[in-house]
């Protein structure tokens, strides 16, 4: 399968910024879009970080294999760094009746 190595980025107004470089496949970046993540506080207390993944929020920063690769056994990881949202997504919750 084709990896694509991207960049997420999220500018949470005054709070910060919520980025990552990570590495998935076309289809998993496809799956991903529209999806509601949920990352909590991660910048800070009270900061309750979530919304629906946007086209916009990334950019493919290279589909050349060689080098995904090598930089996936080098980091040993498909998160390069930051919060890769696609290990944020919300869980569904039940629906009360």
């Amino acid at each position: 399968m084709k990896k694509l190595l991207v960049h997420f980025q999220w500018y949470v107004h005054r709070m910060g910024t919520v980025e990552s470089l990570f590495i998935c496949t076309q289809e998993e970046l496809d799956n991903a879009i529209g999806k509601e993540l949920y990352f909590g506080e991660i910048l800070g207390k009270h900061s309750e970080i979530y919304g629906p993944l946007d086209k916009e929020d990334i950019t493919v920063k290279s589909d050349d294999q060689d080098f995904i690769d090598k930089l996936q056994d080098i980091i040993g990881s498909t998160t390069i760094s930051g919060h890769n949202p696609l290990s944020y997504f919300k869980e569904e919750e039940d629906e009360e009746e």
